[in-house]
């Protein structure tokens, strides 16, 4: 099998015209050059360079290797450049979960936000499982997961980060009593008659909660 650095010494040779303008290039010794290349040309079982005059030029089979060595140089340089991209976050796939609702409000103006700063992420969106919307994060199956979640709680394998307070409107008929209030206290609503639209779920337990909170359970009729 070839060295590829011994390769690298060679182009630096060819490239230079001489073993001593290669040696000041790589920072090596002319003699430290001349030992490279000859066990260069050991390992591919002929000569790679030929004397002329002060200088040296590549025979066919040195000059066949040079150019293969400046593709191997420039395939190093762009798998540099790709890893720098991904540990900067500028190329790679981020699979995320949320929840419906969430999708127009949160997640499609993060993602436009996210494609114009970073065009080579790929994301992978998938609605998040309503029963356990941690799971896919904790078991490494996503990157993060938007939900709704009371503040405080934590679990393992995975860290919580507030991003924003979503408000809950009380929708009252015209010439209620408590209509025209701005700001109402929860358990002001204890003995409303509630409409429950939808089945249990990540958005109905805040208010079950917070109703719980405020010392009674809402009577949904």
């Amino acid at each position: 099998m070839l060295d590829v650095r011994r390769l690298q010494v060679l182009r630096a040779v060819v490239t230079s015209g001489t073993v001593t303008a290669a040696a000041a290039h790589l920072g090596y010794t002319p003699s430290a050059v001349s030992q490279q290349v000859a066990a260069l040309e050991k390992q591919a079982g002929t000569e790679l360079l030929e004397r002329v005059g002060r200088g040296v030029r590549p025979t066919p089979a040195g000059l066949l290797l040079t150019e293969h060595a400046a593709l191997i140089s420039s395939a190093v340089a762009q798998a540099e450049s790709a890893l720098a991209d991904l540990r900067a976050g500028r190329i790679g796939t981020l699979s995320v979960r949320y929840f419906a609702t969430a999708g127009s409000t949160l997640v499609a103006p993060a993602l436009a936000q996210l494609r114009a700063e970073h065009p080579g992420v790929r994301v992978d969106l998938e609605l998040a499982d309503p029963e356990d919307p941690f799971q896919e994060v904790v078991r490494g199956r996503a990157d993060l997961a938007v939900v709704v979640q009371a503040r405080g709680r934590a679990g393992d394998g995975f860290r919580l980060v507030h991003l924003l307070d979503d408000p809950y409107m009380a929708v009252l008929p015209l010439g209620h009593p408590l209509a025209d209030r701005e700001v109402i206290d929860l358990h002001e609503l204890a003995g409303e008659q509630w409409v429950g639209s939808e089945p249990p779920g990540p958005c109905l337990k805040p208010v079950i909660d917070s109703c719980a909170a405020a010392g009674f359970s809402p009577d949904f009729v």
